[in-house]
């Protein structure tokens, strides 16, 4: 049997990333069995491994023995100036990204796991996209966005939006839309999940209509006609003890209706070890759950946990998918 191929992108070669997929590569004994593709460019990870004190004779020798390969992407970086956000470096960013994303459509590899990028560098490059899942949205209209990790799975509503602009987007057809979505893609990967607990939007998830209306006019309604249709949702539940019924429960996915309401007890709970999975895609798409950390590029002490739970987590559903 033929090993998966899994494409990881270098995200923004001034953040942590580049970091982050050399000392992956130097532990790779950690990693699942399969040939990794790196999206960027050699001269990258070179300066990269200059900076780390890696040897390119190690890199070398990982390379031989394990299959790992750099596909040269984008236009070649004049400067790698660490720890700074750059036009230059949201275009190469970008670039490594969308070829990964090529060439999974072609069957190419079998699974993307991407970089942390910045959005500041992408919108100094010019590029119309907030982020990764923004991109693919524009490919893959059942695009969501999720996290996991061993103690909480999550899945957004709305993801990169303003608060205003989320809100308005709680409505019962969108709703029941997006749990029919969400439903079709946990069964094809086989994730799991038996059941959906669905957040409610305000405190309290309402209070019965006393502290807004979202949840009776809206919220309720798509979750009846989920139920009426076969699924295995219930709520709205009140935001402050929603995660309490989750917690430690696989079985048990969250729907969130905007970013931070996901976002905040996921990353205090699973900040080194949270994957983002884009769910509704033809191939698997992961990343670590942190960015790009230009406060800590170039200092060596990035943590490449996140990262590597990431490519597990992209290999573990090519087994079951």
């Amino acid at each position: 049997m033929s090993l998966p191929k899994i494409g990881l992108t270098l995200g923004d070669p001034c953040g942590i990333g580049p970091e982050i997929v050399i000392r992956l590569i130097q532990n790779f004994s950690q990693l699942p069995p399969c040939h990794l593709v790196i999206f960027g460019q050699k001269k990258i990870i070179e300066s990269w491994a200059e900076i780390l004190a890696f040897p390119q004779e190690t890199w070398d020798g990982i390379s031989r023995e394990f299959g790992v390969t750099v596909q040269e992407s984008g236009k070649e970086m004049k400067e790698i100036k660490p720890g700074y956000p750059s036009a230059e470096s949201g275009q190469a960013s970008f670039s490594f990204f969308k070829e990964a994303i090529e060439a999974a459509q072609k069957g190419e590899i079998q699974a993307v796991v991407t970089g942390p990028i910045s959005k500041a560098s992408w919108q100094m490059a010019g590029i119309k996209f907030r982020g990764h899942t923004e991109f693919l949205e524009s490919l893959f209209s059942e695009a969501l966005m999720s996290f996991w990790s061993e103690r909480l799975r999550l899945v957004l509503f709305t993801h990169h939006l303003p608060l205003t602009e989320a809100v308005a987007r709680v409505k019962k057809k969108a709703l029941l839309e997006f749990f029919l979505v969400l439903e079709r893609n946990l069964k094809r990967w086989n994730m799991g999940v038996e059941e959906l607990l669905v957040c409610g939007l305000n405190p309290h998830a309402g209070e019965e209509g006393t502290i807004g209306l979202e949840e009776t006019t809206e919220i309720i309604p798509a979750i009846v006609q989920a139920q009426s249709l076969g699924l295995q949702i219930e709520g709205p539940f009140p935001p402050d003890t929603i995660f309490l019924k989750a917690l430690d429960q696989p079985q048990r996915m969250v729907v969130c209706l905007y970013h931070d309401q996901a976002l905040i007890p996921f990353k205090l709970l699973s900040f080194d070890s949270g994957v983002n999975l884009t769910l509704g895609l033809p191939f698997i798409r992961t990343s670590p759950d942190h960015g790009t950390a230009f406060d800590l590029a170039g200092k060596g002490v990035a943590s490449p946990r996140s990262f590597r739970e990431a490519i597990w987590l992209a290999w573990r559903l090519l087994q079951t998918g």
